[in-house]
């Protein structure tokens, strides 16, 4: 079966870009480097406008809410952001786990076909979604009805998610340090969060709503969190400060959430159990670590992919058949989501989509309690789901690390040294890790994003097990640089 699946892709691969493995193994500064350099152009696409986008509906952004986890910017070369290589990703992994197709991965040819199999699916997503914002209304009237404007739309945003794909690469394949992927994403919720903690643009107090002077005049309040407080603090209004849920900005309870958030998936992500090894000829002990959060956040990542794409053809079927509810397509679009637009801004209330957006904030939950229970069973499922995907298709299952061991010289000790008495042992600890592990780090991010968190849930997750990770892996890159000899034991290339 994998061979007709993939053989399919067998030519378009071959047109495909592929990042060589350095010859040489590269210093740690110059990973550093390489790693610096990737992130400084993604950043400058983030700020670089599409050529032909005329922000004609300014405040009307209805992708708002996925920018953060998607590691993009309206109106920017980094428009499509990090969606279309992990939604490729997501279907691969999904047609891998559900056994429509099988791959061998001990095969460099058939895992070679893969990886290349993925880019052209990326290619493809990133030209279906370019195409899908367009139609979407997110360019506005006038784009959707230039051909021309549209062409250079999509050229660009193609072309930028090449580039994208690259930077990725050029990081995952040993130039710089960790994934070029996660590197985007904490780098996108990092400025999230400290926007919503400093930032100077105002809050519209026209009506007078948020209170006046002496004089008369309006107050200017600040969005940012920290400085919307200090503000209340000097004015008399330390309780207004602390919490104004109805000014649609952060507050001091949004803080709060955060840093909790971060204490526990911190506290989380060292939870781990130590299963005790030694060599098999030294007979050195050791201990090999089975994290309670052993998929880390690649689960939320594949599960905000796949509510990001609902999002989006939720949109894009409500901008065709909109107004034409009795038709199968306006049922089809009414199945994917009702909307309405509340503040200026177009929200999903109903359907599929709004089931798998959470409501945002204490008051947002208390209006709609019956939508927010459902993103957290959905949510917690589909992440759950993804870890058990995840762990037998990225070489985490039992079978798989009993063969590293093996490799490695190393056995349990009162046990035979055979890869099925291994991978038996194994499946004591790993499945049930992914497993508790994908339903709690389902909960967590539904429920921070049900508190108000900045920067999201789901991206609050992320950042934190990314931050995390790296850390880790620079205290490695460090180690491996001082002393090569311990770069294997270390699990460095």
């Amino acid at each position: 079966m994998a061979s007709k699946f993939l053989n399919l892709f067998k030519y378009p691969v071959r047109l495909t870009f592929d990042v060589q493995k350095p010859v040489k193994k590269p210093s740690f500064n110059q990973k550093l480097g390489w790693t610096f350099i990737a992130l400084t152009l993604y950043i400058i696409m983030l700020r670089t406008p599409v050529y032909g986008y005329v922000d004609e509906e300014s405040g009307n952004d209805p992708f708002a809410t996925l920018r953060v986890i998607l590691a993009s910017q309206r109106g920017t070369l980094a428009e499509l952001g990090i969606g279309p290589i992990v939604t490729a990703g997501m279907i691969l992994q999904l047609l891998v786990g559900s056994k429509i197709i099988s791959v061998n991965f001990q095969d460099p040819e058939e895992r070679a076909l893969y990886t290349g199999t993925q880019k052209v699916l990326a290619i493809l997503m990133t030209l279906f979604e370019a195409i899908a914002y367009i139609a979407g209304g997110a360019y506005g009237e006038s784009v959707k009805e230039d051909f021309g404007v549209q062409f250079i739309i999509v050229l660009q945003l193609v072309a930028a998610g090449i580039c994208i794909m690259i930077l990725d690469e050029l990081v995952q394949k040993g130039w710089g340090i960790g994934s070029g992927i996660s590197l985007f994403i904490a780098t996108s919720v990092s400025i999230t969060v400290f926007d919503g903690l400093f930032s100077i643009d105002t809050i519209n107090n026209s009506d007078g709503r948020f209170g006046v002077n002496a004089d008369g005049e309006n107050y200017t309040w600040y969005q940012g969190a920290l400085i919307f407080f200090f503000q209340g603090v000097f004015r008399g209004e330390f309780l207004f400060g602390v919490w104004h849920p109805d000014t649609y900005t952060n507050d001091m309870f949004n803080v709060f959430a955060t840093v909790v958030v971060f204490a526990i998936v911190i506290y989380v992500e060292s939870m781990k159990i130590e299963i005790p090894v030694q060599h098999s000829e030294h007979r050195i002990p050791a201990r090999y670590p089975i994290k309670f959060l052993y998929v880390s956040n690649i689960p939320v990542i594949l599960v905000s992919a796949l509510f990001a794409n609902i999002y989006l053809i939720s949109n894009l079927l409500r901008e065709k058949y909109e107004g034409d509810p009795n038709s199968m397509g306006g049922r089809i679009a009414e199945f994917f989501g009702v909307w309405e637009n509340q503040d200026g801004q177009d929200v999903p209330v109903g359907g599929l989509a709004a089931y798998t957006t959470p409501p945002r904030g204490l008051e947002a939950v208390s209006k709609a309690p019956d939508r927010a229970i459902i993103y957290l069973i959905i949510m917690t499922i589909l992440s759950t789901v993804f870890a058990m995907i995840w762990v037998e298709t990225a070489g985490m299952a039992a079978r798989d690390v009993a063969k590293q061991l093996i490799g490695a010289g190393m056995q349990i000790p009162g046990f035979r040294r055979h890869p099925k008495i291994i991978e038996r042992y194994l499946n004591n600890y790993i499945p049930y890790a992914a497993f508790l592990g994908g339903i709690f780090i389902g909960l967590l991010a539904s429920l921070a994003d049900f508190v108000g968190a900045i920067g999201s849930g789901i991206g609050i997750l992320l950042t934190t097990g990314i931050i995390r990770q790296y850390y880790e892996t620079l205290a490695k890159e460090r180690l491996s640089d001082i002393n090569p000899a311990v770069a294997g034991l270390l699990g460095i290339s």
